[in-house]
């Protein structure tokens, strides 16, 4: 008996491992493709968030019974439009930028060098307070001796009469900008980002006017239930990540607005350009009030003066604090149930997959992959584990 009881116990024991392996393997090469291709899947992806942005004011055009392929080109024209004026407001801005970023810098180094002497002076009086005499005058000893070498460097002793002869630098190599050595460093992967880039304004326009036949040729790859499935999952998705990237990109033009309104008050430089910046970067889950803070902080390098900076600090904080608190529910809505914990691991791996696009990607994607779980019979206990 034990002799034809042990090939079965074998073959089931290795059956096992197959079960548990084979979810792992499918689980890192879904992570690997996701990851080598990500110029092509945040491509993708961000055709189908303007897309979600845009379908609206097709909607509204097709109202006025135009056909959806014409309302769909008239919306991605005026969005190109708007794209260029906005382009064109930034570029004038960043040249004022550009010319003042010296006397920016001299400020940042000026900051820089204050907050390190006080550090120094806190240093220096913790070893006066703490240390024993004669610890102290060895240290004030090697301090004087470093300050003899750094004066011999610099020219010798003083009163050393003995001439001193300067040797000529060899003059230093032309190298170039640090922004062109930058961009002809990673020359292919600038030339796969614009090439990705070019095929957006397309996406767009199919996605669009090829909305209602995409969705039928969609539904008839299921048959039965699987097809109510399969459509209540699609609707789900739309759902959440219409309520999601639409109504964030409402709030964002909203706060884009009026920080832009509050900087000119506050008569920082270039408030068209901080503004939206702040307002955008305010959007950011769980660092959006620090983030928010960074463009005007550094405009506020201009003017140099703490009642400034606190003042920008303020406003910023109260701006994000009532966008969070009143304006982030009635506009954005419930619609995407996602738990703190959830949210923070999928910053985490989207980050990780696809940097910085990955974290504005992060929500929305996790939020369309609950909508499926929910409504996969076998898949609604993940579905409940990635709710609120």
């Amino acid at each position: 008996m034990a002799i034809i009881t042990q090939p079965s116990s074998t073959a089931r024991a290795v059956q096992e491992a197959r079960q548990f392996a084979m979810p792992i393997v499918a689980l890192g090469t879904i992570i690997a493709i996701l990851y080598f291709g990500r110029v092509f899947f945040i491509t993708a992806m961000t055709a189908v968030t303007i897309a979600f942005i845009l379908e609206p004011l097709v909607t509204l055009l097709m109202r006025l019974r135009l056909p959806r392929s014409v309302a769909s080109f008239v919306v991605c024209c005026f969005a190109l439009a708007c794209l260029y004026v906005i382009g064109l407001g930034a570029y004038s801005q960043l040249t004022g930028l550009y010319a003042d970023l010296p006397v920016y810098g001299q400020r940042i180094g000026d900051i820089v060098g204050g907050v390190r002497e006080k550090i120094q002076g806190v240093e220096k009086q913790t070893y006066q307070v703490f240390l024993p005499a004669k610890q102290r005058q060895q240290l004030e000893e090697e301090e004087q001796r470093a300050q003899k070498a750094a004066e011999k460097k610099r020219g010798g002793k003083k009163g050393d009469t003995t001439p001193q002869f300067a040797v000529a630098a060899p003059p230093p190599a032309d190298t170039g900008s640090a922004i062109g050595n930058y961009v002809y460093a990673h020359l292919d992967s600038f030339y796969q980002i614009l090439l990705m880039v070019s095929f957006v304004p397309f996406l767009v326009y199919f996605m669009l006017s090829w909305r209602d036949h995409i969705n039928r040729a969609f539904l008839q790859l299921f048959q039965g239930e699987a097809r109510l499935v399969a459509a209540r999952s699609l609707q789900g998705i739309a759902g959440m990540v219409r309520a999601f990237v639409v109504g964030n990109f409402l709030l964002g033009i909203l706060l884009a607005f009026l920080s832009s309104c509050m900087f000119w008050l506050m008569r920082l430089p270039y408030p068209l350009l901080i503004g939206p910046l702040s307002g955008m970067l305010s959007l950011v889950p769980y660092v959006g009030l620090p983030l928010a803070m960074v463009p005007p902080l550094f405009s506020a390098l201009g003017i140099n003066t703490v009642p400034v900076y606190i003042l920008v600090m303020v406003s910023v904080a109260l701006l994000h604090l009532l966008a969070l608190n009143l304006l982030y529910p009635k506009i954005v809505g419930s619609r995407v149930h996602l738990n703190p914990l959830v949210v923070t691991f999928s910053l985490m791996l989207w980050g990780f997959l696809w940097d910085a696009p990955g974290l504005l990607l992060a929500i929305p994607l996790t939020a369309g992959l609950k909508a499926v779980c929910d409504n996969v019979k076998g898949l609604r206990p993940i579905g409940k584990f990635l709710g609120d």
